[in-house]
Protein backbone atom coordinates (compact mmCIF):
# COMPACT_ATOMS: atom_id res chain seq x y z
CA UNK A 1 0.00 0.00 0.00
CA UNK A 2 1.15 3.39 0.60
CA UNK A 3 1.92 6.24 3.48
CA UNK A 4 -0.67 8.80 4.20
CA UNK A 5 0.73 11.55 2.20
CA UNK A 6 0.98 8.93 -0.93
CA UNK A 7 -2.82 8.15 0.01
CA UNK A 8 -3.75 11.97 0.01
CA UNK A 9 -2.21 12.48 -2.89
CA UNK A 10 -3.87 9.94 -4.78
CA UNK A 11 -7.28 10.33 -3.40
CA UNK A 12 -6.56 14.19 -4.53
CA UNK A 13 -6.23 12.84 -7.86
CA UNK A 14 -8.94 10.48 -7.97
CA UNK A 15 -11.51 13.45 -7.22
CA UNK A 16 -9.96 15.71 -9.28
CA UNK A 17 -10.75 12.94 -12.04
CA UNK A 18 -14.45 12.45 -10.88
CA UNK A 19 -15.11 16.41 -10.75
CA UNK A 20 -13.43 16.32 -14.61
CA UNK A 21 -15.89 13.53 -15.26
CA UNK A 22 -19.18 16.23 -14.44
CA UNK A 23 -18.93 15.02 -10.56
CA UNK A 24 -20.68 17.50 -9.31
CA UNK A 25 -19.49 19.80 -5.69
CA UNK A 26 -16.38 17.19 -5.33
CA UNK A 27 -14.53 17.46 -2.09
CA UNK A 28 -12.22 15.37 -0.20
CA UNK A 29 -12.49 15.32 3.61
CA UNK A 30 -9.59 14.11 5.51
CA UNK A 31 -11.51 12.63 8.73
CA UNK A 32 -7.54 11.45 10.14
CA UNK A 33 -8.31 13.00 13.13
CA UNK A 34 -12.05 12.78 13.93
CA UNK A 35 -12.23 8.65 12.84
CA UNK A 36 -11.20 5.51 13.56
CA UNK A 37 -12.45 3.27 10.65
CA UNK A 38 -11.00 4.98 7.53
CA UNK A 39 -8.91 8.27 6.62
CA UNK A 40 -10.78 9.63 4.02
CA UNK A 41 -14.30 10.29 1.87
CA UNK A 42 -14.36 11.63 -1.74
CA UNK A 43 -18.12 12.62 -1.78
CA UNK A 44 -18.99 13.96 -5.44
CA UNK A 45 -22.58 14.45 -7.28
CA UNK A 46 -24.32 12.36 -9.54
CA UNK A 47 -27.25 13.74 -11.78
CA UNK A 48 -28.45 10.19 -12.86
CA UNK A 49 -28.01 6.69 -12.20
CA UNK A 50 -26.27 6.53 -15.72
CA UNK A 51 -23.83 9.41 -14.61
CA UNK A 52 -23.77 7.53 -11.33
CA UNK A 53 -22.43 4.34 -12.83
CA UNK A 54 -20.21 6.22 -14.84
CA UNK A 55 -18.14 8.18 -12.25
CA UNK A 56 -18.15 4.58 -10.65
CA UNK A 57 -16.57 2.95 -13.48
CA UNK A 58 -13.83 5.97 -14.19
CA UNK A 59 -12.70 5.46 -10.77
CA UNK A 60 -12.31 2.09 -10.61
CA UNK A 61 -10.55 2.35 -13.89
CA UNK A 62 -8.53 4.95 -12.13
CA UNK A 63 -7.83 3.14 -8.37
CA UNK A 64 -7.75 -0.23 -10.00
CA UNK A 65 -4.27 -0.25 -11.42
CA UNK A 66 -3.04 1.31 -8.56
CA UNK A 67 -3.83 -1.41 -6.03
CA UNK A 68 -7.22 -0.64 -4.62
CA UNK A 69 -9.97 -2.57 -5.32
CA UNK A 70 -13.98 -1.69 -3.64
CA UNK A 71 -14.00 -3.79 -0.20
CA UNK A 72 -17.23 -4.65 -1.94
CA UNK A 73 -18.50 -3.74 -5.24
CA UNK A 74 -21.59 -2.05 -5.38
CA UNK A 75 -23.94 -2.47 -8.52
CA UNK A 76 -26.20 0.99 -8.29
CA UNK A 77 -30.07 0.31 -10.11
CA UNK A 78 -31.53 2.56 -12.02
CA UNK A 79 -33.44 4.22 -8.64
CA UNK A 80 -30.36 4.84 -6.70
CA UNK A 81 -29.77 8.18 -4.61
CA UNK A 82 -26.33 6.93 -3.25
CA UNK A 83 -23.76 4.69 -4.05
CA UNK A 84 -21.08 4.14 -1.01
CA UNK A 85 -17.79 2.26 -2.24
CA UNK A 86 -15.80 1.10 0.85
CA UNK A 87 -12.17 1.04 0.06
CA UNK A 88 -10.86 0.40 3.58
CA UNK A 89 -8.62 3.68 4.07
CA UNK A 90 -11.49 5.83 2.28
CA UNK A 91 -14.79 5.95 1.26
CA UNK A 92 -16.17 7.43 -2.06
CA UNK A 93 -19.84 8.71 -1.93
CA UNK A 94 -21.65 8.59 -4.98
CA UNK A 95 -24.73 10.98 -4.44
CA UNK A 96 -27.68 12.35 -6.15
CA UNK A 97 -28.15 16.09 -5.49
CA UNK A 98 -31.44 14.88 -3.16
CA UNK A 99 -29.38 12.53 -1.15
CA UNK A 100 -26.74 14.97 -0.72
CA UNK A 101 -28.79 17.72 0.39
CA UNK A 102 -30.72 15.21 2.65
CA UNK A 103 -27.61 13.49 4.44
CA UNK A 104 -25.37 16.31 4.58
CA UNK A 105 -22.12 14.59 5.23
CA UNK A 106 -20.12 17.80 4.55
CA UNK A 107 -22.16 19.05 7.87
CA UNK A 108 -21.84 15.86 9.49
CA UNK A 109 -18.25 16.09 9.14
CA UNK A 110 -17.71 19.74 9.45
CA UNK A 111 -14.66 18.99 11.46
CA UNK A 112 -12.75 17.44 8.82
CA UNK A 113 -9.99 19.53 6.39
CA UNK A 114 -12.35 19.70 3.08
CA UNK A 115 -10.88 20.52 -0.18
CA UNK A 116 -12.59 20.88 -2.92
CA UNK A 117 -12.67 20.28 -6.89
CA UNK A 118 -13.91 22.51 -9.74
CA UNK A 119 -13.15 20.49 -13.38
CA UNK A 120 -10.27 21.61 -15.04
CA UNK A 121 -10.57 23.01 -18.88
CA UNK A 122 -8.53 21.47 -21.79
CA UNK A 123 -5.89 23.02 -21.20
CA UNK A 124 -5.29 22.08 -17.88
CA UNK A 125 -6.34 18.42 -18.05
CA UNK A 126 -2.77 16.90 -18.70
Amino acid sequence: MSTELELRELLIDCAQELADRNGGDTVLLDLRPLSSWTDFFIVTGATSSTHMRGLLKHADEFLGPRGYAPIRRPSPSDDEEWCLVDYGPFVLHIMSAGAREFYELEKLWFEAEKTAFTPRTGADRA
